[in-house]
């Protein structure tokens, strides 16, 4: 290997003839470990189009593939780093669907709807103009569709109305997919499940092609998943599964710990190799993560160790409100940075909540601190971006079923599910996109008038915008396009007046910025939408690097690390989430804290307020139970004088500090 392995590293990567649970805690080098293990396969003569590494997220997903690219081509092998499949659990069961749509019933163009695009379908089936009890119902069925429950047990399992609405909706909805010839997200796990564990053929293919199958993130796996690993594995069990029950913090979205613990039940030969020498952390960050974890009841007990020094003692702070708790933390952070001469992005701010964000953004702007917020709404997945986008991509494209389907729903035109349906039948019996079959006859003699006369009028002005997309500018079109379809009616109907207000500027700025992207670059209105969708793709690429304070949830932040972190917000109710006192599942909020916590790598600092604005009030915090849990020692609380020792440490690193900047100055 081009580099070295600790002991543990180098046991993990060492054995491939066993199914292994590698147990890896934060800042343990997991990545590396995956990475190493995928050029060991490949050195030891495993064909690496068999060998298939599943990740959670893209960005993980190329991090890997440069990983192992990297040591591939030190071996020689470079031909070897192209032919391994490393991507989300996602875009595997999409590869799988693909191959297999034939067996699954599915046409070789089916569309992939995402939550959105089908919101309003979830809405009509049941039969709510209320969005969070539309969105409460597809959460439901996502749910549902992840603990592969089909939708006339989910009825039987119903425990009151707004599920036993949900269930119901959940039938016709899967009914409505098929019709559309579409699959959700959801599908993308489900139906390869239910494909490889009923068809042996198929299940016998696709072990075959899955010869050694690495697992990054495993403890965030949901029922659905891990049957998915399950049957690409067989009893053969040549995997590698990487994970750490300690920061297993996607419990509200499925994910649980069962399959970690049903690991050793279902494959009796486990080996389990735990990496617990962490090499981000200071000694005393991790000795406040073990000892907050150790509350926990634990699955496999490890300790995290580090050799990268004592470090220096955790401040504490108590604010008197949040905006105080804001200025405090952004007049530490400038003074920081100015005192050790280090960059905007070796800071983070993170937080339980994105509404905690506003006090921080507003003390950042006030003292011209640069920032950048993370685990927050993208601006292309704004519901009213969306709206737009789909007109843009149906424009370009007439064979854009996805898009033509929110197009066509924004703003309602009295065409329901069912004229859709048959739509989506007429153009699954014609080999044509849904845009092309609106004038088909048997549609025409099928469809209520009025909603085929409203289908028309919406194709005629696709088609007359796209005519003259390619010679007239992409702003005066965009311009057209809203006053053609009534959009800002169509928001002001639907919502109430801040948030219509919010949407309108939304998209006020979107559209101005495409029309000076039109001028300035000479970008015609097809150019635009195929760099949207460029651009939608690659979003989050081009913050990287960006010389900004980092303000992120703790969800968000999870996989990352940075040299000074500000944890803040810490009171009961907040982090631990009331719901979660209250559900008694504050195992997972605990977890939370330890992923923020180990996210520091050489100062950590935290936070919470004695009161604070709720619903107009102020009202009295308590500090978080779980600042109580950390090693006490070595806490140092605002205003609390340090011991003897340590103040002369101090006393003399910031001479040292004076006398630097003094030389400094005197240069200039």
């Amino acid at each position: 290997m081009s580099f070295p392995l600790n002991p543990a590293q180098a046991e993990a990567v060492r054995r491939t003839d066993a199914p292994m649970l590698v147990l890896a805690g934060a800042g343990s080098g997991k990545t590396r470990v995956i990475a190493a293990k995928i050029a060991r396969l490949v050195a030891g003569g495993t064909d690496p189009a068999k060998i298939v590494a599943i990740t959670f997220t893209n960005k993980a997903a190329r991090e890997m593939r440069e990983r192992a690219q990297g040591l591939l081509r030190a071996q020689g092998r470079e031909d070897a780093a192209s032919a391994v499949r490393i991507a989300t659990f996602h875009a595997l069961g999409l590869a799988i669907v693909r191959a297999e749509a034939k067996r699954l019933g599915l046409r070789p163009g089916f569309s992939v709807l995402d939550p959105q695009d089908l919101e309003t379908v979830v809405a009509e089936l049941a039969a709510t103009a209320d969005r969070s009890r539309a969105r409460k119902a597809q959460w439901a069925i996502s749910a549902w569709k992840n603990a592969l429950v089909p939708p006339a047990q989910a009825l039987a399992l119903a425990r009151d109305d707004d599920e036993r609405a949900a269930a119901k909706a959940y039938a016709g909805y899967a009914d409505a997919l098929s019709a559309y010839q579409a699959v959700d997200f959801d599908d993308l796990i489900r139906l390869p499940v239910e494909l490889l564990e009923r068809d042996p053929a198929a299940r016998g293919r696709w072990q075959e092609r899955c010869e050694h199958v690495l697992v990054d993130e495993y403890q965030d796996t949901n029922p659905a998943q891990y049957r998915l690993f399950r049957a690409l594995v067989g009893e053969r069990g040549r995997f590698t599964a990487v994970g750490d029950d300690d920061q297993a913090i996607y419990g509200w979205r499925g994910a649980t710990l069962d399959n970690l613990a049903r690991l050793p039940d279902d494959y009796p030969g486990l080996v389990v190799v735990k990496l617990e020498q962490n090499y981000r952390s200071t000694t005393r960050i991790l000795a406040s993560a073990n000892a907050l974890i150790a509350n926990n009841a634990k699955l496999h007990d490890k300790r995290l160790w580090s050799d990268r020094g004592h470090g220096d003692a955790i401040r504490v702070v108590a604010a008197r409100d949040e905006e105080q708790e804001a200025e405090i933390v952004a007049s530490a952070i400038s003074a920081h940075r100015f005192e050790h001469r280090g960059r905007w992005s070796d800071y983070a701010v993170l937080y339980r909540g994105n509404h905690q964000s506003r006090a921080f953004e507003a003390a950042m702007r006030a003292q011209s601190i640069p920032y950048e917020v993370s685990g927050g709404q993208s601006w292309f997945e704004r519901a009213e971006i969306k709206d737009l986008i789909a007109y843009l991509r149906l424009i370009a494209n007439e064979s854009d079923d996805p898009a033509f389907l929110r197009a066509v729903g924004v703003p309602r035109r009295g065409v329901g599910q069912t004229t859709l349906a048959k739509l989506s039948e007429a153009a699954a019996a014609g080999g044509t996109s849904l845009a092309a079959a609106v004038r088909d006859r048997a549609f025409s003699s099928a469809a209520q008038p009025r909603a085929h006369s409203e289908l028309v009028a919406f194709v005629t002005l696709v088609e007359d915008l796209r005519r003259r997309a390619a010679k007239e500018p992409a702003g005066r079109l965009i311009d057209e396009l809203l006053r053609e379809i009534g959009y800002e009616d169509h928001v002001v109907a639907t919502c109430d007046k801040r948030e219509a207000e919010a949407k309108l500027q939304s998209v006020a700025d979107f559209t101005g910025w495409l029309a000076r992207k039109g001028e300035t670059d000479r970008r015609n209105l097809f150019d635009l939408a195929q760099m949207i969708a460029l651009v939608t793709m690659l979003e989050g690429r081009d913050g990287e690097g960006a010389d900004a304070v980092r303000l992120s949830t703790l969800h968000a932040a999870k996989g990352l690390e940075f040299p000074h972190v500000h944890l803040v917000g810490l009171e009961e109710g907040i982090l631990p989430h009331r719901e979660s006192i209250e559900a008694g599942t504050i195992d997972e909020e605990r977890r939370l804290m330890y992923v923020g916590v180990t996210r520091a790598e050489r100062s950590l600092s935290l936070s919470f307020c004695r009161t604070r604005s709720r619903a107009g009030l102020r009202v009295d915090c308590q500090p978080s139970r779980f600042i109580g849990e950390l090693a006490q020692d070595d806490l140092r609380w605002a205003g609390q004088p340090l011991p003897p020792d340590e103040a002369a440490r101090e006393k003399a690193a910031g001479a040292e500090r004076l006398k630097a900047l003094k030389a400094a100055l005197a240069r200039r």
